[in-house]
């Protein structure tokens, strides 16, 4: 049993209103609201701001404000190349991993947080986090919903409004609620640049 700060990252039930939680996710979210504040010529300073605010982030990062993250990145690993549209919302209570070349469609969601079935420990505002990892190349249509503990193979295409709730494999258009394969990314799709 580690302190509540420590549990966030086990899967294991946590109070998230622990009152060094919360300082601390405070000062991650004054940094966010600076960066949703910026203005469209700022892009140095989008970059610098990212740079702090993020756990890592990698070369050519593109984020379109508003951004939302519960913990303002602080979670948060991009790797190089990624590009978010507008209104990403990251529930970056643990670690959110999404590699190389990735491109976010607007009002995508991305959720490490979630709540138990038991009403009693929901009435505590327990919760418990699981990671998520998205990896390389991979396009989220708009509106997708990727679920805690979700991993999303490389290449992959997440079709728009999809709610993933269970790993997809690499090399898959996937689409749906439940998030299901369409079918695989082979060497006649890759002839077509859009989708039937």
């Amino acid at each position: 049993m580690g302190t509540e700060k420590n549990k966030m990252h086990t899967g294991e039930l946590y109070d998230p209103n622990d009152s060094d939680i919360l300082n601390e996710q405070t000062e991650c979210l004054e940094k966010l609201y600076d960066f949703n504040l910026t203005r469209p010529s700022e892009t140095e300073k989008r970059s610098a701001l990212l740079k702090e605010m993020f756990a890592e982030i990698g070369e050519n990062c593109y984020i379109e404000p508003p951004l939302h993250a519960n913990w303002g990145g602080r979670h948060v690993h991009f790797g190089n190349n990624v590009y978010a549209n507008f209104n990403l919302t990251l529930v970056d209570d643990t670690d959110i991993y999404v590699g190389d070349c990735t491109l976010f469609a607007p009002n995508v969601t991305v959720a490490t947080a979630g709540h138990p079935l038991n009403a009693d420990l929901r009435k505590k505002a327990m919760q418990y986090n699981l990671e998520v990892r998205i990896g390389k190349n991979c396009w989220i249509g708009a509106g997708a919903l990727i679920m805690p503990g979700v991993t999303i193979g490389d290449n992959t295409v997440i079709g728009a409004g999809s709610v993933v709730t269970k790993d997809v494999p690499a090399n898959v258009v996937a689409v749906g609620n439940p998030c299901r394969v369409l079918r695989e990314i082979n060497e006649e799709t890759k002839e077509k640049y859009k989708t039937d």
